[in-house]
């Protein structure tokens, strides 16, 4: 498999970023499918989610979707975290789970991340290539997206990095990371001249749903004995 470069000689805007997961998407991820971007506070917020790739069960990847491309449109588990560590409101959950996917609208999409807005959270995946399936996706090619990552938490600038699941914390400190062996730990990481608060967590979705709750009690713990003290 050919690689490319993240970088063209200088530091990308985010528009320049999501031109450059749309080139890679063809490279790494399903032709027929689209690359998913991000989505919700892109100026100083508490806390950025780093999770793994999107899969063709975001509808925001068909090519037909004229609405924004960011994280789980579509999907209805990962809502479940976001209201029980206390930051999404419950009427817009309970719209989710009410939803088929192909009820989803650009407008409602528009809704959804309103709120993960204004609860100054921001959303994203450490690989956008978007697969048909959740087949896991090795580390060397996580490894193509990774400063590109840099570059996106450098530029939003969130007080903590929450990444989720051995993969991508391992992928991204760039040292093996067990979760199960750090959790609560803080790991610092430079980018562009500025330290970056990151933690690793269990993933909470997919085959990691049975750690959910592992999940949001550190997310708490995170937003109690780190953010309130920022």
């Amino acid at each position: 498999m050919c690689q490319v470069s993240p970088w063209r000689g200088e530091k990308m805007n985010l528009a320049e970023l999501n031109e450059k997961y749309d080139e890679m998407q063809l490279i790494y991820g399903d032709p027929g499918l689209r690359s998913i971007f991000y989505g919700g506070c892109t100026e100083n917020p508490d806390i950025c989610f780093v999770f793994m790739n999107p899969t063709g069960k975001n509808i925001a990847s068909c090519p037909d979707w004229t609405g924004m491309r960011a994280p789980w449109i579509g999907t209805k588990n990962i809502w479940d975290l976001f209201v029980a560590i206390g930051k999404f409101d419950e009427e817009i959950y309970r719209e989710i789970k009410n939803r088929k996917p192909k009820d989803w609208t650009p407008e409602f999409a528009d809704r959804v991340y309103s709120e993960i807005t204004q609860n100054r959270i921001f959303l994203t995946n450490l690989g956008k290539c978007t697969q048909t399936d959740a087949a896991m996706i090795p580390n060397r090619i996580y490894s193509e997206y990774s400063a590109l990552l840099e570059r996106e938490i450098e530029i939003i600038a969130p007080k903590a990095v929450v990444l989720f699941g051995n993969q991508v914390s391992t992928v991204f400190l760039k040292q093996n990371i067990s979760v199960s062996q750090c959790r609560r730990k803080q790991f610092d990481k430079e980018i562009g001249g500025k330290v970056f608060r990151c933690f690793p967590v269990f993933y909470p979705v997919g085959n990691g749903r049975a750690n959910i709750s592992k999940s949001i009690e550190d997310i708490k713990w995170i937003y109690e004995n780190i953010l309130l003290h920022v």
